[in-house]
């Protein structure tokens, strides 16, 4: 498994990353509990040392199954965790609804400092390594939230600090009151707006980035037919993204770099991860995973070395194949 350095914290992490937003359940047609510790304990066996999670994944689930999970190999995790979408007050703007609760983004010292108790205790443990304000909130004064996480982090609460979902404007006001280690955004094959946006900021000034949604939501996976049908509260169900028209093109997409995948002896999947990681300024790939046999071929794509020319062919096809997708 290939590791890198997260931002400036000296902390060594696998580059594929563990995304357990699936295993809470919510906006992906529930959960199955033995099936996600046994895919969280699979990764770790496989060489995944970063797992991703957050209170917000399930309001508390996934921390707990990621709890259970690592118990007794805290050692081998390097434990990613978020704060800023908040339940027990309505303090800052309201974001969504989940389980009927209403949710707020709200990054005040007062929630964050309860959000990381209750995260600790999910969790199992007595420090998180990358603390990540998941989404931002207007409300806050980044000087208080950024004074906050500096505080955790000299009380050895946290490690590194980390930011999501963020303007290249907030990003930078961050950075004017500490060290930012990390920041996490989407981006795949198909959504690289990253590229022209934090991407040349981030690299510029040593700032990881680890990318969510590496798979777009399982659309390049390969294993998503055009007849594959959602339900539920499934979130791919109603996403524009996964129209018949588009599963058509993305399918044709996999047919064209399985040759390339072949030559590797990987699946598309894996080949999809490895261009990811491949591109200038993704240091880490997330990738869910709701059973063990997801998680090991997730893993497998972390020891994967694409050769510069094969890059360079990948992005190509993806340039000339995927640019056809409607996304709105």
């Amino acid at each position: 498994m290939n590791k890198r350095q997260l931002g400036f914290s000296g902390i060594d992490a696998s580059v594929i990353g563990l995304g357990t937003w699936a295993m809470g359940g919510w906006m992906w047609g529930g959960t199955n509990e033995k099936e996600a510790v046994a895919a969280i304990q699979e990764s770790i066996t496989c060489g995944v040392s970063l797992i991703d999670t957050a209170p917000a994944y399930g309001l508390g689930r996934s921390e707990e199954l990621v709890g259970k999970a690592i118990k007794g190999q805290r050692d081998k995790v390097v434990l990613a965790t978020k704060c800023g979408l908040v339940w027990h007050t309505q303090k800052g703007n309201h974001f969504f609804d989940e389980e009927g609760k209403p949710v707020h983004r709200y990054l005040g010292r007062d929630a964050i400092q309860y959000e990381l108790e209750q995260s600790l205790r999910r969790l199992g443990t007595d420090y998180i390594d990358l603390y990540i304000t998941h989404w931002q909130d207007p409300t806050t004064p980044i000087e208080e939230t950024m004074a906050t996480l500096i505080e955790l982090k000299q009380q050895g609460k946290i490690r590194a600090i980390g930011v999501s979902n963020i303007s290249l404007e907030d990003l930078k006001h961050y950075q004017q009151f500490g060290t930012v280690d990390a920041v996490q955004e989407k981006y795949n094959m198909i959504e690289r707006e990253l590229e022209q946006s934090l991407l040349p900021h981030t690299r510029a000034t040593g700032v990881s980035c680890l990318s969510y949604s590496s798979l777009a939501l399982g659309l390049l996976s390969g294993k998503i037919s055009a007849d594959r049908r959602f339900d539920g509260d499934d979130q791919r169900l109603s996403n524009p993204l996964f129209s018949q028209p588009n599963r058509q093109i993305v399918q044709q997409f996999c047919q064209l770099v399985t040759p390339l995948a072949n030559d590797y002896g990987i699946s598309v999947a894996q080949l999809v991860i490895a261009w990811t990681l491949s591109q200038p300024g993704i240091t880490y790939a997330l990738c869910g995973a709701r059973n063990p046999t997801q998680a090991a071929e997730n893993a497998r794509a972390g020891e994967v070395n694409l050769a510069a020319v094969d890059v360079d062919t990948i992005s190509t096809l993806v340039a000339q194949s995927l640019s056809q997708l409607q996304t709105d």
